[in-house]
């Protein structure tokens, strides 16, 4: 059986997701507790807003691998697209986050679109995906 073939699951996003789904609550405890006192209102906002992405996006990763193996007539292609998208956006977009709160770096700034980019390309390729024949 080949990669391509139907129900070979795509594993690695199976492990991205527990990893990023681990890190996320975390995060979310780490803000909750230890910045608290630390950071300003708005930049706890933001961590926060990382955390929940990053949460999101973990299942996402979850779901798109229990889908690789689901036995439905996805296309494989993009559906791999998709969690190296979504992966780039977690990475992107919640590290560009939680850099610019914990570190003030104002190059990073930029950094944010393009991880939301990356979630809106993940997404995107999981409709193509749903679209898709089984290659």
């Amino acid at each position: 059986m080949t990669a391509d073939q139907p129900g070979r699951a795509i594993r690695w996003p199976l492990l991205a997701g527990a990893f990023f789904a681990l890190t996320a609550v975390m995060a979310g405890a780490f803000g909750a507790h230890a910045l608290r006192a630390t950071l300003a209102p708005r930049s706890l906002e933001v961590f926060q807003t990382a955390s929940t992405y990053q949460m999101y996006h973990a299942l996402a990763l979850v779901m798109i691998a229990g889908l690789s193996a689901s036995g439905l007539r996805l296309n494989r292609k993009w559906l791999t697209s998709s969690a190296v998208f979504i992966t780039l956006g977690v990475v992107l977009f919640c590290g560009s986050l939680y850099g610019l709160t914990l570190t003030q770096l104002a190059w990073l700034g930029p950094v944010t679109p393009l991880g939301g980019l990356c979630f809106m390309l993940g997404w995107l390729s999981l409709l193509v995906a749903g679209f898709g024949s089984h290659k």
